[in-house]
Parts: C-alpha cells; sequence; structure tokens
C-alpha cells in the first residue's frame, strides 16, 4: 500500500495576527467579507502575510470509464480522446478562460482508453487505458489506485518545485459524473439517487437508465473505507486528482476544486487524510445535483455560484481572479493608519 503524504493542518494560531493585519487595511472593518477569509487562508497555506499566487497551473486530468459500456453516459467514450485533443491545441473553454486568467494549462493522461501521441502539454501518468466496468465489478484494483494516488501527488509536488504558487483542477473524461456519483454516495455518505444528476446532457430517459446502472453497481458491495470504495467505483483521472490534492497540501499550495467530479475527487482526499480540506479553495457550486451533498460533507464554502457544469477546471480558472485578489489584499493595500497619516 502506498503511503500517503504527510499533510501538516494549517496553523491557526497565526490566524488572529492575520485577521488583525486586515483590520487595520483602509477599508471598514470586514467589509470584504469572504475575500478576507480567502486572504487568511491563502496567508496560512504560505506561512506568510504575502502569500504569492502569481504563476498558477491548471492540471485537467483525463480518463476513460468502463461504466460508459452500461450507457450511463449521453457520449461515447471516443470523446474523451477528441477533447484532448482539443485542450491540446489550445481550442477548448478551458483554454480560453486559462488565457484571460493567466494560467498554464496542462493535459494529464491518467487513464485515457487510447495512445496519445506527444506534446508539450501533455503529462503521461497513464496506470492502464480507461477503468473497468463499475456496474460489473471493481473499476480499479487496489494497485491502481494506490498508483494513480502517488502519480497525482508527484505531480502536484513537481509543479510545486517549478516555482507554481496556485494549482487548480479540472477533468476530462465521459462517463465521469456516474463515477463521482457512486464516490459521493459512499463517501458523503448521501443517498445515490440525490448524487446523480445529467452529466453531460442526459434526457429523463438517459438520466432514468444512469441510475439504475449505477443503483446495480452499488449493489454490488457495501465498501465505505477510501481507498476500497475508489477501487469499486473510482476512474483513474479522480482517483489522481486526489493524489493531486495531497500532493499539493503537501507541497503547502493552495489547490482550486473545481465542480462535481474534481469535489469527488477532493472530498476522497480528505476522507484520506483530513488535513488536506484546510489547502482545498471550493471555486464554485456546481449545477450538477450532487454538488450540494458533496460540499455539505465537506463544509465547503464555494466562492461562485454560476450554473455551471462543464468540467475542465473553468470554474477554477474563473476563481482564480478571486485567489489573486484576495492575496493582493494583504501584499498591496495601505494601512488606516498609513492613509490618515499621509505615508502613502
Amino acid at each position: 500500500m502506498t503511503l500517503l503524504p504527510d499533510i501538516a493542518p494549517l496553523d491557526r494560531g497565526q490566524e488572529g495576527v492575520l485577521r488583525a493585519l486586515l483590520d487595520g487595511k483602509a477599508k471598514p472593518l470586514g467589509a470584504l467579507g469572504r475575500i478576507e477569509d480567502l486572504a487568511v487562508q491563502l496567508a496560512l497555506i504560505a506561512g506568510r502575510a504575502d502569500p504569492p499566487t502569481d504563476r498558477a497551473l491548471l492540471l485537467v486530468f483525463a480518463g476513460d470509464h468502463g461504466l460508459t459500456e452500461s450507457g450511463v453516459s449521453a457520449y461515447p467514450s471516443a470523446v474523451t480522446v477528441a477533447m484532448v485533443a482539443t485542450l491540446l491545441a489550445g481550442r477548448a473553454t478551458a483554454n480560453a478562460f486559462a488565457r484571460v486568467a493567466g494560467a498554464e494549462l496542462r493535459v494529464v493522461d491518467a487513464g485515457v482508453a487510447a495512445d496519445l501521441a506527444p506534446h508539450p502539454a501533455l503529462i503521461f501518468a497513464k496506470v492502464r487505458k480507461g477503468s473497468r466496468n463499475a456496474a460489473l465489478g471493481p473499476a480499479l484494483s487496489a494497485d491502481e489506485v494506490d498508483s494513480a494516488l502517488a502519480r497525482g501527488a508527484a505531480i502536484a509536488r513537481e509543479a510545486a518545485a517549478e516555482g507554481f504558487d496556485v494549482l487548480a483542477l479540472g477533468e476530462m473524461g465521459i462517463g465521469n459524473s456516474a463515477s463521482a456519483a457512486l464516490l459521493v454516495h459512499r463517501l458523503a455518505p448521501a443517498p445515490l439517487a440525490a448524487c446523480v444528476g445529467p452529466g453531460a446532457g442526459h434526457d429523463a430517459a438517459g438520466l432514468a437508465r444512469k441510475l439504475a446502472v449505477l443503483e446495480q453497481a452499488a449493489a454490488r458491495t457495501d465498501a465505505v473505507a477510501p481507498r476500497e470504495v475508489l477501487a469499486q467505483f473510482g476512474g483513474l483521472e479522480i482517483v489522481m486528482m486526489a493524489g493531486a490534492v495531497l500532493g499539493a497540501a503537501a507541497a503547502r499550495r493552495p489547490v482550486l476544486i473545481d465542480g462535481f467530479i474534481c469535489g469527488a475527487a477532493a472530498l476522497a482526499a480528505i476522507r484520506l487524510v483530513p488535513a488536506a480540506a484546510d489547502y482545498c479553495i471550493w471555486a464554485h457550486r456546481s449545477a450538477e445535483p450532487g454538488h450540494a451533498a458533496m460540499l455539505a460533507a465537506t463544509d465547503a464554502r464555494p466562492l461562485l455560484d454560476l450554473g455551471l457544469r462543464l468540467g475542465e477546471g473553468t470554474g477554477s480558472l474563473l476563481a482564480l481572479p478571486l485567489v489573486r485578489a484576495a492575496a493582493a489584499l494583504l501584499r498591496e493595500v495601505a494601512s488606516l493608519e498609513d492613509v490618515l497619516a499621509g505615508r502613502l
């Protein structure tokens, strides 16, 4: 069994000092609401009152799912390869948002069911070509879960060593909302029906079929331990993202969590190492129904609520300017004392 990264909980003893620093800025007390809370979190993660946020990297983890064989998705698995190609060509929504937000984007092949050509923005970390069909048996072996966790953690640590201040997560994988629903069902926990949504665009009949397949998968096993749940129901991109959350936290980097599927990965990471929660910044509230159960299970307060359900890390990128603004509040805003004394 792979050892999980050692993650230090944030030192809340410094929070009072940071709150006092914010209260002394040239603004009314608490006037910036949750941006002040975010500033405190960033400073505690960085261990300094001027947290760096200039360099940001979006990691889009890609993988295929055996569950698609049972009709849980409105699209065929081949769309995963097509969208990875679109991301690498710089033409996906995430690429456009990354350019606007000033973030670098890399795609991680965690388990795409195809051989991908080398590309400067592609990280090859494939564990196997797609997961197995979780409706019929375990999606992954225990060794495959451990390998994906370890590779995700290593990718995040390497990004931190490269000098990235903020890591953001995204995903691409046809069928991954089905896998995420099963994970949230067991790890939150929450009723399965409350965790299942339209994903990439099911109609009512498709949604009923998806729920029936996932009920079949859930009935196979009563697994609740995080590693076993990941083996039974996980997709490789989701498990590798969970590892990336752990690796980012171990490297003391804030990690922006996108919507439902990324959130399932973060939930798994937190169940594995609870201290990882301190390093997660929940970007937005997804329109996917199961996201509400996930947020409640982690006491998470997302920054945005825009009705998003695309994935790719698009919500993470939209939240990135808020992260940078919170850090700038600490670094750049004058104190009220200096304003009144004319020391500007």
